[in-house]
């Protein structure tokens, strides 16, 4: 953990045999229906840094940085705990925790983004556009090639709090899952995605009435294992691909 290091080790690390590569993980402070925590994209995202560690230990040195838990996010503003930053402010502050990562020496940073509201991906990506790709990447499911890797429920939009995401938690951290209210729900069948395309830009006029699409009461832990291992896979490419092509 990168904040848990002294400045002479992160200093001895930097200086070493292997390429120091940070990961950080991002999310936001959303509400994800009555059975998940508002830092359910936070938490997909650490879980998915802890499986990609294992896959890029052998050639690189991972450090996990701090996460950076809000985001734009205006979608789910009907309901309490949906604490949205500006997109401006955010793409400065990562574009800033990104330079100054880089200017300690460490060789490669990736932003490792579970939120997936368009503002806050769009914001992500822009932080590090104007960074050399050898240096900086964005790890998102968005992409085309790693969403296909993932779920049906993902790749039909319908996957907020829904079964996808409830099943990363039940593998990651069960007991941030309320079983009690989790059992009372029901599917909610509507894509987020197509109503995005369709210009709705608010859960309740979307549908989503308890904040949630999606299935979650047919998440199981096992196949929140199989998400998060291909997320792991995901970043673990973006990083590798970036040191390799540029070496």
């Amino acid at each position: 953990m990168l904040a848990a290091l002294t400045s002479p080790e992160l200093a001895a690390l930097v200086a070493g045999p292997k390429p120091v590569v940070v990961l950080v993980p991002i999310g936001s402070v959303e509400p994800h229906g009555p059975h998940l925590p508002l830092d359910t994209d936070t938490q997909i995202s650490f879980a998915a840094i802890t499986n990609a560690r294992n896959k890029l230990e052998a050639s690189v040195e991972v450090l996990v940085a701090p996460s950076v838990a809000y985001g734009v996010t205006r979608y789910a503003s009907a309901f309490a705990g949906a604490v949205s930053i500006p997109p401006d402010v955010l793409t400065a502050y990562l574009r800033a925790i990104v330079s100054s990562l880089l200017r300690d020496g460490v060789a490669h940073v990736c932003l490792v983004n579970n939120h997936l509201e368009p503002e806050h991906d769009a914001a992500v990506r822009k932080a590090v556009a104007d960074i050399a790709p050898r240096r900086a990447s964005v790890a998102s499911p968005l992409e085309k090639r790693w969403a296909r890797t993932l779920s049906d429920e993902f790749k039909s939009g319908a996957c907020h709090a829904g079964r996808y995401e409830t099943s990363i938690l039940l593998s990651h951290a069960p007991e941030l899952v309320n079983e009690e209210e989790r059992a009372k729900l029901d599917e909610v069948p509507i894509s987020l995605s197509q109503k995005i395309r369709e210009g709705v830009r608010d859960f309740v006029s979307m549908g989503l009435v308890h904040g949630y699409a999606g299935a979650p009461r047919e998440a199981t832990a096992e196949e929140g294992a199989r998400l998060v291992d291909a997320l792991g896979t995901m970043i673990a490419t973006v990083v590798l691909e970036a040191l390799d092509t540029h070496r």
